[in-house]
C-alpha cells in the first residue's frame, strides 16, 4: 500500500508540473481568453481530487501523520486556488481586468508554487517509507 502512495505522490507531483505548463500554454496564446485556459481549469479540478484521495490512500497506508497532513494540505490549497480566482474576478469590473484583480490573482501563481513545493515533499517522503528497512550488518 504504501508503494501504491508513492505512485499517487509521484502522479500528483507530475500533475501539478503540467498545470504550470498548461497555465503557461494560456497565457501565452496568441489571443489569450477564457477558452485558453479550459485545460488548465480541468486538470485543476482534477488535481483536487487526486489530492483527496492521496490524502486517503495516505492513511489507509498509515503513513506518518507528517505525512498525511501534507497531503491533506495539498488539497486544501487546491481548494485555495479556486478562492483566489474568484476574489479576483469579484475585483474586476465591466471592462474586463483591474489592477487589484490582477495583483490578487497574482497571488494564484504563489499558491501554486506552494502547491509544487508540498507535493515535491511529499514524493520524496514517501519514496524514503515505501523503501524497504536496510538489513541489519552482523559482524563476525
Amino acid at each position: 500500500m504504501r508503494r501504491f502512495f508513492a505512485g499517487l505522490a509521484a502522479l500528483q507531483a507530475l500533475a501539478v508540473v503540467a498545470q504550470f505548463f498548461l497555465a503557461a500554454g494560456g497565457a501565452f496564446d496568441t489571443a489569450p481568453n477564457d477558452e485558453s485556459f479550459q485545460a488548465h481549469r480541468m486538470l485543476g479540478a482534477g488535481i483536487v481530487l487526486l489530492a483527496v484521495l492521496v490524502t486517503i490512500v495516505a492513511a489507509i497506508a498509515r503513513m506518518p501523520g507528517r505525512l498525511i497532513g501534507m497531503s491533506g494540505l495539498v488539497a486544501g490549497l487546491a481548494v485555495v486556488q479556486v478562492v483566489i480566482r474568484a476574489i479576483a474576478s469579484a475585483f474586476d469590473g465591466t471592462g474586463g481586468s483591474t489592477t487589484a484583480g490582477e495583483l490578487v490573482f497574482g497571488l494564484h501563481a504563489v499558491n501554486g508554487l506552494a502547491i509544487l513545493a508540498v507535493a515535491g515533499r511529499i514524493v520524496r517522503q514517501a519514496g524514503q517509507s515505501s523503501r524497504p528497512a536496510a538489513p541489519a550488518r552482523q559482524t563476525p
